[in-house]
């Protein structure tokens, strides 16, 4: 699996939450937002194994530095917009399954329907979801996982941790990560060679996305991004009902 190294910024879709441009500006608001306020106190994150965590950190920069990040400065310089676009709808209508799936975990019946009809589309009309037609009639995307739908149901996060490769997580999302990979249709593909260079593919989609969005991070790259993290999955977790702590000082 390709490693997912600025770790937040891939897992916050900064790998784009949604191809909808103005849901992941909202997203990237919020959480930038939060970052300032909280920039001024002492981190409070759950973060009991940072030493271990912290090296991990520096060990996926390091592969990332040398590997995926030039795949991807290439993949950008050349292959056309128009084709990395159809690349990422591809990409999204897979994981539309996985997003439905968790709708109807979390009894969100109004976001099924949704998202049942993104897929089904997107899946025909769109050609197997090169292109969104879903969101041009007004079916926008949910960002639902395993990790979002324990947490909804009462678990905590737990620690934080690093996983080698994949990048920033907790103890919960570390779970779910398993069973969304589960739910992930590539992973039955019988060709192993198509698999392997999908599974490669949305790797990489993934990491060229957030390039341009690298000059975010500021100040000591472990803890923003730690921070930013925990910070998005509480806002994904609560479907934007953000709980600012601050409120209690």
């Amino acid at each position: 699996m390709a490693l997912k190294s600025m770790e937040m910024l891939s897992k916050m879709r900064i790998k784009p939450v949604s191809k909808n441009p103005s849901v992941n500006q909202r997203l990237f608001s919020s959480v930038l937002t939060c970052l300032l306020t909280l920039s001024s106190l002492p981190a409070m994150a759950n973060d009991p194994w940072e030493t271990a965590n912290t090296r991990i950190y520096h060990f996926n920069k390091f592969l990332d530095s040398w590997l995926l990040r030039p795949i991807a400065v290439g993949y950008n310089n050349f292959m056309p917009a128009v084709v990395r676009q159809g690349v990422g709808n591809f990409f999204s209508n897979i994981d539309d399954v996985n997003v439905l799936a968790n709708d109807l975990l979390q009894l969100k019946l109004r976001e099924a329907a949704t998202d049942s009809g993104r897929l089904i589309i997107n899946t025909s009309v769109g050609f197997a979801g090169v292109i969104d037609v879903a969101s041009s009639v007004g079916l926008s995307k949910n960002e639902e996982d395993f990790g979002q739908t324990f947490g909804r149901w009462g678990v905590g996060a737990g620690p934080y941790v690093v996983l080698p490769l994949f990048g920033p997580s907790s103890v919960r999302d570390s779970v779910g990560l398993v069973l969304d990979t589960i739910f992930n249709p590539i992973q039955y593909h019988e060709d192993d060679s198509l698999r392997t260079t999908l599974l490669v593919l949305g790797q990489l989609d993934d990491r060229a996305s957030i390039i341009a969005m690298e000059g975010l991070i500021s100040g000591d790259e472990y803890l923003f991004i730690r921070e930013a993290y925990l910070q998005q999955r509480e806002y994904l977790v609560n479907d934007g009902a953000y709980y600012d702590d601050m409120d209690e000082f």
